[in-house]
């Protein structure tokens, strides 16, 4: 069994907990969310562009106008809408909720997954129970993630919290604003995912893809700070060091690195194994802000994040059981089929 792609998701969820906890420090810092996004885009750009040049640069098929229809819409869903919604959100209610509803993207990618033939369900077998139930399962834990707090389990209940505050002055309005913004940031990631499966077959050229997506993000992020921030130009000046190093770790890890390996996981095993890790960023980086932090551990969190891992484990059974089958099924090559012959005939002759 190839052990690569689960390797690769768990480096991307240790550097998106990473992330997830820098950006939270930099936006206590004042750095403003779009300007985050540009020059995220950017450093990510500057990053990929002179390696997929000089990688692909005899391989690279050619930029069509269908082509880069695909890596224009896999910006605006992958890298600008999931982001820009994702972040709006994040200000309208809580950080746990928000994170919770990104951790829905297996189950969007899952459902979105069937119709476009992508992923095939058979509950009669072994396997496609298992995706079935492991994602329920995982639901269910964002679920409990996101609505059960609990005691706290690290010391004694902390008063309530800045996030908590914000959210019981904002109203019940801009709670159903930020679950909306939610809602379509997961959704648009999950679609990405799907796009990101037809890309791969049309233009396999992977850092020129990524290259160009960051490229056209930066563009439409660019676009939108300038109609709709109206910002001062000192606004796009990063002036601390934490806001540097969070540039710079966010533009080449969370996006370039980052990137790079989801859409490599979702040509080997496809965008429903690569979304199912999403949910442990969230396990990962609550005990990223317990150590660093120092933040609460509630048994709404511990009990979730068992769930999550419990369907994270089914879904990965039902897939390596259903790879190992079409594999089985799968008739051999002609060149087996030769060596097959030969050998009898040795056999026959002896």
């Amino acid at each position: 069994m190839d052990f690569k792609p689960t390797v690769m998701m768990m480096v991307v969820v240790v550097v998106f907990a990473v992330m997830n906890t820098l950006t939270k420090m930099a936006f206590n810092e004042g750095m403003h969310t779009t300007v985050l996004i540009v020059l995220r885009q950017l450093t990510a750009t500057l990053f990929l562009a002179p390696i997929a040049y000089f990688r692909e640069r005899k391989t690279r098929p050619k930029l069509t106008t269908e082509i880069f229809i695909y890596l224009f819409f896999s910006a605006l869903l992958g890298a600008s809408m999931t982001q820009w919604l994702f972040f709006l959100g994040l200000r309208y209610t809580t950080a746990t909720f928000a994170c919770a509803f990104i951790n829905m993207t297996p189950m969007f990618t899952f459902l979105l997954a069937l119709p476009f033939k992508i992923e095939k369900l058979d509950i009669a077998t072994g396997s496609g129970a298992a995706k079935l139930t492991g994602t329920a399962v995982g639901l269910a834990g964002a679920l409990v993630l996101a609505l059960y707090q609990g005691p706290s389990l690290t010391g004694a209940p902390a008063s309530a919290s800045a996030e908590l505050a914000a959210h019981a002055a904002g109203g019940a309005k801009r709670w159903a604003i930020g679950s909306a913004a939610l809602l379509g940031g997961s959704v648009s990631w999950s679609l990405w995912f799907i796009l990101q499966s037809k890309i791969g077959t049309k233009y396999p050229a992977l850092y020129s893809g990524m290259a160009w997506m960051f490229f056209l993000s930066f563009l439409q992020m660019a676009a939108v700070g300038v109609a709709t921030e109206k910002m001062a130009f000192h606004v796009w000046v990063v002036a601390t060091r934490l806001q540097i190093v969070t540039v710079l770790f966010v533009g080449i890890a969370g996006s370039g690195l980052a990137f790079l390996a989801m859409s490599w996981c979702v040509e080997r095993r496809g965008p429903v194994f690569t979304t199912a890790f999403m949910p442990l960023v969230q396990i990962v980086a609550a005990g990223i802000n317990v150590v660093a932090l120092h933040e609460q551990l509630h048994l709404g969190s511990v009990v979730g994040a068992a769930l999550v891992v419990v369907g994270l484990y089914f879904v990965l059974w039902g897939k390596s059981h259903e790879a190992a089958r079409t594999k089985e099924a799968s008739p051999p090559s002609d060149s087996k089929i030769v060596v097959e012959e030969r050998g009898s005939r040795i056999d026959q002759t002896v």
